[in-house]
């Protein structure tokens, strides 16, 4: 092996590593291997360009921009005003086989998080019962079709990419079916061991609220206990950040001066109670919003605000809202608001102007817990051609030599040509992410196999596993596969791996296909971590949930799910 083969399997090293310490950004850990190959040469711009407007990559984009429009349909609120009612039991079956027959012909993120609120708001079966099990079922139906996940896709991507045909739509759904059922079995018989949700309405002892003293304030010069702090009505102040030192706990006698910032912990519906202290400010305040119009929203995995501090992520401009609190469960945060950093899942209050509910990047960033919503849902003629056209389009591809890349092609030019779709969303809302992620992935495993790398690696594990079934390496694979699904993204797992297992059937002379539906299938069983998908992390922090709850209640339907795969994956698909 010669010293550039050597620089390639260190970049692909140093990717693995990247996205395991990156998780949030695996985008960026992809782009970074795309330049190191361009740079040292394993691939040219040609190969590149080509990679980026791959059938499947194209497909897979086309499908993520045709589920915004699906997003605003009537679909998701007629099927929540259904699922709950009755028994309990009967309850629980139809809203998880709704979201699990619903997430494999839409976007499994879109599905949670429209039923997120039905869920918190029912009567009849406590919330913390169900969250978990409505992101379970949504993974679990997301295996059902070829575009069930963004998972199932790029694995077709980066096969088409190798030179073979397109995997079928149903080409998943007998074994998916089987993990459904069974896996789904065991939810609905293990989901009263999960604890009861505190029902709460913008509520929490967590939130943290911002005050700033202003120079012309009367309360400068006297103690806190003098100006009524210490006794408000369900607001605790707990810290005090004065010339960027943090004091806490805030003694009675501690004299207040001009430019300090006052933070509190509490019912943020009674934060209107600080506009009563003559020159107190709120951090929303300071944007003209503050009024009686308090929205909480939940911040998505993929937010343009992620990993950005409130004060750079430009709220007034970007959404016409201001912060006014904010709560990330399981941690205790502390400091200026402004200087907090957004993460996934954190819980923000927000005081919206008149303009909020127009924005059509609401559903990129947020999930509105209650309060304001966005008024951009379809209706009418426009609901109808996005369902049935959607409806069309499958059956299209699925019973016709047209396909479905060029299916798509023209069903997303009638969304746009009807305004079902508008340029602007599309500019907005761009997955210039898993864009990024597939064609690095793609790139990377170009690099791999025409600088014979590939093929040393597919000799020398063939030599190693010498004596053992192929059976044997699969396991090996889908496991592999598993346990890096949890420790990164579903997408990038599938992207990093598929390369190898690809590879390895090259190198044991056999078909393929059962290696790369063991990737496909086993980067989308996050069960155990919250954090392994999208869906998962949303409920995680609405439901409350520690990660021991998640662990004790995933294994089992983890370890069935694993079961069920690996015994019909040589069955469906044969070496």
């Amino acid at each position: 092996m010669g010293a550039t083969q050597w620089l390639l399997i260190a970049i692909f090293v140093a990717t693995f590593i990247g996205l395991i310490k990156f998780q949030q950004f695996p985008e960026r850990v992809f782009a970074g291997a795309l330049f190191a190959c361009l740079a040292f040469s394993f691939v040219n711009t040609h190969d590149v360009l080509a990679n980026a407007v791959n059938p499947g990559l194209v497909t897979l984009i086309l499908l993520v921009l045709a589920s915004f429009s699906f997003e605003r349909t009537s679909v998701l609120r007629r099927l929540s005003a259904v699922m709950i009612n009755g028994s309990k039991f009967r309850s629980s079956v139809r809203t998880l086989f709704y979201t699990a027959l619903a997430s494999a012909l839409m976007n499994n993120t879109a599905v949670v998080a429209a039923l997120i609120s039905t869920i918190k708001n029912n009567t009849l079966i406590n919330p913390g019962k169900l969250l978990l099990p409505l992101s379970f079922a949504a993974i679990l139906g997301g295996t059902l079709t070829l575009v069930g996940t963004s998972t199932n896709l790029i694995v077709n991507t980066m096969l088409i990419k190798q030179g073979h045909p397109t995997l079928g739509f149903f080409d998943f759904t007998l074994i998916g079916l089987c993990a459904s059922v069974i896996c789904l079995m065991i939810i609905i018989l293990r989901q009263n061991s999960l604890p009861d949700m505190v029902m709460e309405k913008m509520a929490n002892q967590d939130y943290l609220v911002e005050a700033e003293v202003s120079a012309e304030s009367k309360l400068i010069g006297l103690t806190v206990e003098e100006n009524g702090l210490r006794n408000l009505d369900s607001l605790f102040l707990v810290e005090l950040v004065r010339r960027g030192r943090l004091i806490s706990p805030v003694a009675p006698d501690e004299i207040l001066l001009q430019g300090d910032k006052l933070i509190f912990s509490g019912d943020v519906s009674k934060v209107l109670v600080l506009q009563q202290f003559d020159g107190l400010v709120l951090f929303a305040e300071k944007d003209g919003l503050l009024r009686d119009n308090l929205t909480e929203v939940l911040i998505k995995p993929d937010s343009a605000v992620v990993g950005k501090t409130l004060k750079k992520a430009g709220f007034r401009a970007r959404f016409d809202a201001a912060v006014v609190a904010v709560r990330r469960e399981g941690t205790a945060l502390s400091g200026k608001l402004g200087d907090l950093v957004i993460q996934p899942g954190d819980f923000l209050v927000l005081a919206v102007g008149n303009d909020f509910s127009s924005r059509t990047n609401l559903t990129k960033n947020f999930f509105i817990l209650s309060g304001h919503k966005p008024e951009n849902m379809l209706s009418g003629w426009r609901d109808s051609l996005t369902v049935f056209g959607f409806i069309a389009v499958i059956a299209v591809s699925v019973f016709t030599s047209l396909g479905l890349l060029k299916a798509l092609m023209f069903y997303v030019a009638l969304l746009v040509f009807t305004g079902c779709l508008t340029i602007n969303e599309i500019k907005r809302r761009f997955p210039l992410e898993i864009w990024m992620i597939v064609l690095g992935g793609l790139t990377l495993a170009q690099a791999l196999d025409s600088s014979g790398v590939a093929h040393l690696v597919a000799n020398n594990i063939a030599g190693l596993l010498q004596g053992q079934s192929a059976y044997f390496t699969l396991i090996v694979i889908f496991i592999l596969t598993l346990v890096m699904t949890e420790v990164m993204t579903n997408s990038a797992a599938a992207a990093l791996l598929f390369p190898i297992a690809y590879s390895i059937s090259m190198g044991l002379e056999v078909s393929p296909l059962p290696f790369v539906m063991a990737v496909a299938f086993a980067a989308s069983g996050s069960f155990i971590s919250p954090y392994g998908y999208q869906t998962n992390v949303m409920v995680y922090n609405a439901g409350n949930y520690t990660l021991t709850d998640v662990v004790k209640f995933g294994i089992p339907v983890s370890i069935a799910y694993t079961l069920v795969v690996l015994t019909l994956l040589p069955i469906v698909f044969p070496f």
